[in-house]
């Protein structure tokens, strides 16, 4: 099809055909920008935490007062949780994967090093912590009952291991094993690293970038459940709900002067860390559809305008032998043209808002792929909205169209 009467015909209709170029370029860089933050959205909610999670159940309490046999409770209580039917393993932890608490801790490779390596989070438990968390342990060995260390001295003592993730490792050590170096963190004397996990969470990120969510690291240190009063069972499949009733009826008949916060699963965690992420991901697609119904409703009330305006036209190229599918055509590929300026521009304003995006956000780079994608969306889009006015066009008879001069 000849392209010249096309462009012929959109100079005399300048302003509508800038109208749409901008509908179209304005369309294509937010829902571009929109998809990538969505895509980012949906890979930060599916990191995976380290956790068996669909097994996890957690009952947070607190004593009322100060318990000075602390301690030696904490023992009866992990006996009388760990023989419920349906647990597999129990511990008492300080801090939880997903609750925002925030146990951290800067780390250092020598003693005398001024500035931290990394600040990383602490997870401090009994010696069943790692498997009431289901941990992946990929190198190394896990913590010997002896390298426990009560929690009341461990900051006057030197812990001797210490379990750390691989993304920690990484960091510490890139290029080579961690296993068996030191670190320092806790205390003045070097903590030598015993195990590598394959993943685990942090509670909360801080703002401290996506790199930080795996610096995560246990210590062997024996806590009673004043500190964090966090009790974990991780529970056989299918027994979650009636194993936290019955932890909860245990605890609380074990000691009936202690309260009660929270009893609730690791996966529930998991929705109400990501709660917000998950609502923001649903307003943009609820962006990018409102836009493609505004964008297409513009090319249909444009492209109708012009069949009615052009009318005459239309008739006089029929009479002249043009088919039914010649005039389908030209309008379809009228606004494949107007579509693609619109997208050229578009795909430079998506750059450049992602560009200032970067700056103020501190958001990684628009992949390259979002811009085909979103240009394919916006031609499928544009020539889908045109078929039903260049239909019309295609089905008005000659002789009417001459009449109507």
């Amino acid at each position: 099809m000849e392209i010249r009467p096309i462009l012929s015909t959109l100079r005399r209709h300048k302003t509508a055909a800038a109208l749409i170029v901008i509908e179209i370029a304005l369309s294509c860089a937010i829902i571009c920008n929109a998809l990538f933050l969505i895509g980012n959205r949906l890979d930060r909610m599916d990191r995976p935490s380290g956790l068996t999670e669909d097994e996890i159940v957690r009952v947070q309490i607190t004593g009322i007062g100060r318990d000075q046999n602390a301690a030696a409770l904490t023992k009866s209580d992990l006996a009388a949780l760990r023989a419920i039917p349906g647990v597999k393993f129990a511990s008492v932890a300080n801090q939880v994967a997903f609750a925002n608490s925030s146990w951290n801790s800067s780390v250092r490779l020598t003693e005398d090093q001024k500035l931290a390596t990394m600040n990383a989070t602490v997870y401090i438990g009994d010696v069943q912590l790692l498997d009431t968390m289901g941990l992946n342990l990929v190198e190394g060995r896990r913590f010997n009952q002896d390298e426990f260390v009560p929690y009341d001295a461990a900051d006057g003592t030197n812990i001797p291991s210490v379990i750390i993730t691989r993304k920690m490792a990484e960091k510490l050590y890139p290029g080579e094993s961690a296993l068996g170096k030191g670190i320092y963190s806790w205390g003045d004397q070097p903590i030598k690293i015993v195990g590598i996990v394959d993943h685990l969470a942090r509670p909360n990120e801080g703002g401290r970038g996506a790199d930080a969510y795996e610096y995560s690291m246990l210590l062997p240190v024996a806590m009673p459940y004043s500190v964090g009063g966090n009790y974990l069972l991780r529970t056989e499949p299918g027994r979650r709900d009636e194993v936290l009733k019955a932890a909860v009826a245990t605890l609380e008949r074990n000691n009936p002067n202690r309260i009660v916060l929270k009893q609730d699963t690791q996966q529930q965690l998991r929705e109400d860390y990501y709660r917000q992420d998950r609502s923001m991901a649903w307003l943009l697609v609820a962006v990018c559809v409102a836009l493609l119904v505004v964008t297409a409703l513009g090319i249909v009330g444009l492209a109708s305008f012009w069949v009615q305006q052009r009318t005459k036209q239309i008739g006089i190229r029929r009479a002249l032998g043009s088919t039914r599918g010649q005039i389908l055509r030209y309008f379809q590929t009228e606004n494949f043209l107007l579509a693609t300026i619109g997208i050229t521009i578009g795909m430079l304003l998506a750059y450049s808002t992602n560009l200032w995006l970067m700056q103020r956000y501190e958001l990684p780079r628009l992949p390259l792929l979002y811009l085909p994608i979103g240009a394919v969306a916006l031609w499928l889009l544009g020539q889908i909205a045109v078929f039903g006015p260049a239909r019309r066009a295609a089905a008005v008879p000659p002789a009417v169209a001459t009449r109507s001069a």
